[in-house]
C-alpha cells in the first residue's frame, strides 16, 4: 500500500472533499483525486462516492479512515515532536465532558490548563450521551461508569457517591409516609430509596413532586425545601458543612465512577497525555470532597 496516497485518503475526508483539501493543503486537486484514485486501485474496491456537490465514504472507505486517520495523525505528530526536540504538547486537543462535571469542575480545569500548554487548542464538548469518538472527531471523552468498550482504554481518576439529602426544615418520615422528592428526568412513579443510615439499610418512600433537568437545579429546589432528593457526594458537601442541607443517609449501590478515556492505540498524543497528567495532579486522590474543594475555591 503507498502511503503517500493512504495520507492523501485521509486528508480529504478529513476536509470533506477533494476541493476543500486542495485549498487547505494549496495542492492541486486532480493530483489528490488520482492518489485516491491509485489506492482504490490498489486495493481493489471504492472507498468514496464521489457526487456532483458531496462525497461519501463507502463501508470500506469508513473502515480505511478509522483504522488508519488517527496513526497518521500521531506518526506526523512523532516525527514533529522529534524534530523540534521534544518540545511543548501543540495542535488542538477535542474533549467531550458530561454536564455535571462540566458546570462544576471544567471551566476552571480548561482555562488552567490551556495556561499550562499554551500551545495546545482545547475544545470542550458538554453532554451527558456517549460520543462516538473516532466518528466523531474527540481524542478524550470523560463518562460516568461507562460501559465496557473493547476500543477503548482509561483510567478512573474521581470517585462519588450519591446521598440523601433535605433541606433542615424538611421532617424526617414517621412509619411508612412517603417524603416529597425532587427527581432529575421525567420518571414520575413512587419509589422506595434503599438508603445506609449509621443503623443499617433502610427503605425510603418518597413521591416525586418536582421533574427537572439537571442536578444543579435539583440542588437549588432541595435547598428550598420542596422536597427530599439523591445527590453527588460532591455536589453537596459544602452545603452540608455549612448546614444548609442536613446527610439523610448515601444510596446502597455502586460508586459513580468518572474515566478518561481514549482511543485503545500504541501512539498516545502528547496532547492526550498531558491532559491525563493533569487531571491526575488536580485530583490525587480523586476524593468526593476534593471534586468539590476544587470547583467551590
Amino acid at each position: 500500500m503507498d502511503l503517500h496516497a493512504l495520507s492523501d485518503f485521509n486528508l480529504v475526508v478529513r476536509h470533506g472533499g477533494f476541493g476543500k483539501a486542495a485549498r487547505a493543503t494549496d495542492r492541486p486537486k486532480a493530483t489528490l483525486s488520482r492518489r485516491v484514485a491509485e489506492l482504490e486501485t490498489s486495493l481493489g474496491v471504492r472507498l468514496l462516492e464521489r457526487g456532483a456537490r458531496s462525497l461519501k465514504l463507502t463501508e470500506e472507505g469508513r473502515a480505511l479512515h478509522e483504522r488508519t486517520g488517527a496513526l497518521l495523525n500521531e506518526i506526523d505528530e512523532a516525527a514533529a515532536a522529534i524534530s523540534a526536540g521534544g518540545a511543548a504538547p501543540r495542535g488542538r486537543l477535542r474533549i467531550s465532558a458530561p454536564l455535571l462535571f462540566s458546570q462544576t469542575a471544567m471551566g476552571r480545569l480548561a482555562a488552567e490548563f490551556a495556561l499550562a500548554y499554551p500551545q495546545v487548542q482545547l475544545e470542550v464538548t458538554t453532554e451527558d450521551r456517549a460520543v462516538d469518538m473516532v466518528e466523531e472527531g474527540y481524542d478524550l471523552v470523560i463518562r460516568v461508569n461507562p460501559a465496557p468498550d473493547d476500543t477503548l482504554v482509561g483510567r478512573i481518576f474521581l470517585r462519588d457517591r450519591l446521598a440523601v439529602v433535605a433541606a433542615p426544615q424538611l421532617p424526617r418520615p414517621t412509619g411508612d409516609a412517603a417524603v416529597p422528592a425532587v427527581v432529575r428526568g421525567a420518571s414520575g412513579v413512587n419509589a422506595v430509596w434503599q438508603m445506609r443510615t449509621g443503623s443499617g439499610v433502610t427503605g425510603l418512600a418518597v413521591k416525586p413532586v418536582l421533574h427537572l433537568s439537571s442536578m444543579l437545579m435539583v440542588r437549588d429546589a432541595v435547598r428550598a425545601g420542596a422536597g427530599v432528593a439523591m445527590l453527588p457526594v460532591s455536589l453537596v458537601s459544602q452545603d452540608l458543612a455549612a448546614g444548609k442541607l442536613q446527610h439523610w443517609g448515601d444510596i446502597e449501590g455502586p460508586e459513580i465512577a468518572l474515566w478518561a478515556l481514549y482511543p485503545s492505540r500504541r501512539l498516545l498524543s502528547s496532547r492526550v497525555s498531558a491532559f491525563l497528567e493533569f487531571i491526575k495532579q488536580k485530583f490525587p486522590s480523586g476524593t468526593p470532597e476534593e471534586l468539590a474543594n476544587y470547583g467551590e475555591n
